[in-house]
């Protein structure tokens, strides 16, 4: 049996399950607190971070890493384009959201609201708060820009770049941090991307001390 090494509100293992999912690959999902960094877990991935999956007789990790994996080895159903040109524009867009939308949004929100708590890190850190709650409509304004031009973020095709932007998203709904009245593109974006089976398995999750709430998994929100 494959197995995922994740934590259900990671955007980076979210990423890993709606490829795995698309590419109807089951896997047995496993929990891990990665933060103990348990000597069993650091001999899977030194670096002491989720995603992990074993697969094929192989230990892989990095989120990006496994995807490009994946689809090289389960091309299909394609989430990287043929030409080379956009498949550049899919990869910049991973980047920017598992980088610049991390660095300025999730981590700003998501780990301050959730992680420092299920860690036993202390309170979140208002400053912070608020200077996620800022970025994030740059970034949806920016998403609203490139749907206003394109069927999905990257092009005609749904991609890669398109579960790594869902993946964030997801997590950030969980938590009631996204408003999706600010732009209609990024909302029916959403919309048309959660009601794919693949994202089933995401919109099941319940985590702990954390109740869902009430729209996350309405299809229609």
């Amino acid at each position: 049996m494959n197995r995922l090494y994740h934590v259900p509100l990671s955007p980076f293992c979210r990423k890993v399950r709606l490829v795995l999912a698309e590419k109807k690959t089951e896997v047995e999902l496993i929990e891990e607190r990665y933060w103990e960094q348990s000597s069993e877990f650091m001999r899977r991935n030194p670096a002491g971070k989720v995603p992990v999956l074993k697969i094929d007789g192989q230990t892989l990790s990095d989120s990006q890493a496994i995807c490009e994996y994946l689809e090289e080895t389960l091309p299909d159903p394609a989430l990287l384009p043929k030409a080379p040109a956009d498949r550049a524009e899919v990869r910049r867009l991973v980047f920017w959201f598992d980088d610049k939308f991390h660095t300025e949004v999730t981590s700003k929100l998501l780990y301050e609201r959730v992680n420092k708590k299920i860690m036993g890190q202390g309170y979140p850190e208002s400053r912070n708060v608020k200077l996620g709650a800022q970025k994030i409509k740059y970034h949806i304004d920016y998403m609203g820009w490139l749907l206003d031009q394109r069927r999905w973020l990257a092009g005609d095709t749904m991609s890669l770049a398109d579960f790594a932007a869902a993946a964030h998203f997801s997590c950030l709904d969980y938590i009631r941090d996204v408003d999706w009245n600010r732009n209609a593109n990024v909302k029916d974006w959403y919309a048309k991307i959660k009601s794919r089976p693949a994202f089933r398995g995401l919109l099941a999750d319940q985590v702990s001390g954390f109740p869902q709430p009430s729209h996350y998994a309405d299809l229609d929100f």
